[in-house]
C-alpha cells in the first residue's frame, strides 16, 4: 500500500500504519492519503486511490462529491481535537469579558515609568469587565466540541442553553445535567449573554451570526466563533460592534475586514494547534485508514456508510453501490455464502463480504448500480 502525505503528520500517527506501507509526501499512484489542511479540490486523484483520512474534523478542503462518485472513502477524526478547542473556547470567554488583552497592552506602556504603580491604580477601571458566573451561555452545536464547552462553562457557574437539531444520543448522554437544551434557535439569541458556535460550515449554518439573528439579542452580547469563518457575516459583526449591540467578537479566523477593529479579538486558527491534539488526530486518522485499507472496515466516514466486520475468511471484498432494492438483491445473490455486513448512507450502499471461499468479482461487477469493488 502507498500512502501520500499532504501535510506534516505526527510520527506517532504514522507509526499506526503497517511497516509494509510506503509513506511520504513524494508518493505517486497512492492508495491512501493523510491530510490536515491542504486543499485537495484541484488534485487529480489516481485510479488506485480508495481512501482519504483527514487528521481533523472539518473536511471542506476535500471534494466530497467527487470522492463519493469515485468510491473514495473520506474519514475525519471527530473529537480528537475537542479538548484543545474547548480550552481555547474557555480562554475566549474570559478574554472577551475581562478586557485582559487591552489591559496587558496598556501595561506594556509602563516600562521604565517611575509612576507605574500609581497609574495602575488610576487606570485599572478602564479595563473592567463582567464575571462569567451566573451569566447565560448559548451554545449552538452540542457535538464533541460544543458539548465539552457547555460542560466546562457549566462547571464555571454559567447557565447553559444549548441548541442542536441533529444531536446524537451519544452526544446527549455526555452533556452535563446543567445544560438546558432547546429546539428554538431564537432562544439562543434572545436569552444569552454569550453565544458560541460549534457547527460545521453548511448551507444551513453559514452566516448564522448575522444582523438578522442578532437583532433580538441582548445589548452587549459577546460572540465566539472557533468553528468556521463563514459562520459569521463580517460586515454585520462590525456594524453591531459599532452600535454596542455586540460587546466583543472573538474569532479564530481573522479576516482583512476584522483585523485590528475595536471589539474584535482574533487568534490565527489556534483551536486545534496543540501537540496533544495533533497527535490525537494523526493517530485516529491513521488507525482508521489502516483498518480500511487492510480490512474494509469504515469508521467515522463523512461520505460513506460505516461498517465493521470481523475478519475470519481468506477472501474479503467491499462493494459500493447505488442504494436501490434491485441492486442490493442482485449483490446479495452474487455473494451468497459469504458473511456479509451492509449499510446505506443517503443514496450510497456499502456491502462488506468476508468468505473462506473465493468471491466472484466478475459477477459482482456485472450488477447494475455498482460504483466500485475493492478486494482487501
Amino acid at each position: 500500500m502507498k500512502i501520500k502525505l499532504y501535510n506534516k503528520i505526527a510520527k506517532c500517527g504514522l507509526d499506526m500504519l503497517p511497516a509494509t506501507f510506503e509513506v511520504g509526501e513524494e508518493i505517486t499512484e497512492e492508495n491512501g492519503i493523510v491530510v490536515r489542511s491542504a486543499d485537495l479540490h484541484s488534485v487529480e486523484f489516481p485510479a488506485g486511490l480508495t481512501a482519504i483520512a483527514r487528521a481533523g474534523a472539518g473536511v471542506n478542503n476535500i471534494p466530497l462529491d467527487v470522492c463519493t462518485e469515485k468510491g473514495i472513502t473520506v474519514f475525519n477524526t471527530p473529537g480528537a481535537n475537542a479538548n484543545a478547542v474547548k480550552e481555547l473556547a474557555i480562554t475566549a470567554l474570559l478574554l472577551s469579558s475581562r478586557r485582559v488583552k487591552a489591559g496587558m497592552d496598556w501595561a506594556e506602556t509602563l516600562a521604565g515609568d517611575a509612576d507605574a504603580a500609581k497609574k495602575v491604580e488610576k487606570e485599572k477601571s478602564r479595563f473592567v469587565g463582567p464575571e462569567l458566573f451566573g451569566k447565560t451561555l448559548g451554545v449552538i452545536g452540542l457535538g464533541a466540541i460544543g458539548g465539552m464547552v457547555a460542560n466546562a462553562a457549566a462547571a464555571l457557574g454559567m447557565k447553559i442553553l444549548g441548541y442542536d437539531p441533529v444531536l446524537s444520543a451519544e452526544a446527549a448522554k455526555a452533556l452535563s445535567p446543567a445544560v438546558e437544551k432547546t429546539e428554538e434557535l431564537d432562544r439562543i439569541f434572545k436569552e444569552s449573554d454569550y453565544i458560541t458556535v460549534h457547527v460545521p460550515s453548511l448551507p444551513t449554518t453559514r452566516g448564522i451570526l448575522c444582523k438578522k439573528n442578532l437583532e433580538a439579542a441582548k445589548d452587549g452580547v459577546r460572540l465566539l466563533n472557533l468553528a468556521r469563518a463563514d459562520l459569521a457575516v463580517d460586515e454585520d459583526i462590525l456594524e453591531l460592534l459599532a452600535s454596542g449591540k455586540v460587546a466583543s467578537y472573538f474569532t479564530d479566523f481573522p479576516t482583512a475586514a476584522l483585523a485590528g477593529k475595536e471589539g474584535v479579538l482574533a487568534t490565527p486558527h489556534l483551536g486545534a494547534s496543540t501537540p496533544e491534539a495533533e497527535d490525537n488526530c494523526a493517530i485516529m486518522a491513521c488507525r482508521q485508514l489502516s483498518d480500511y485499507l487492510l480490512n474494509g472496515n469504515i469508521k467515522n466516514s463523512v461520505n460513506m456508510p460505516c461498517i465493521s466486520l470481523p475478519r475470519e475468511g481468506e477472501y474479503r471484498v467491499g462493494i459500493f453501490y447505488k442504494a436501490e432494492n434491485a441492486t442490493e438483491a442482485a449483490l446479495s445473490e452474487a455473494v451468497l455464502g459469504a458473511n456479509v455486513a451492509k449499510a446505506t448512507r443517503k443514496d450510497i450502499g456499502y456491502m462488506l463480504c468476508d468468505s473462506k471461499n473465493p468471491i466472484d468479482l466478475e459477477k459482482i461487477n456485472t450488477v447494475g448500480g455498482v460504483i466500485r469493488t475493492i478486494s482487501y
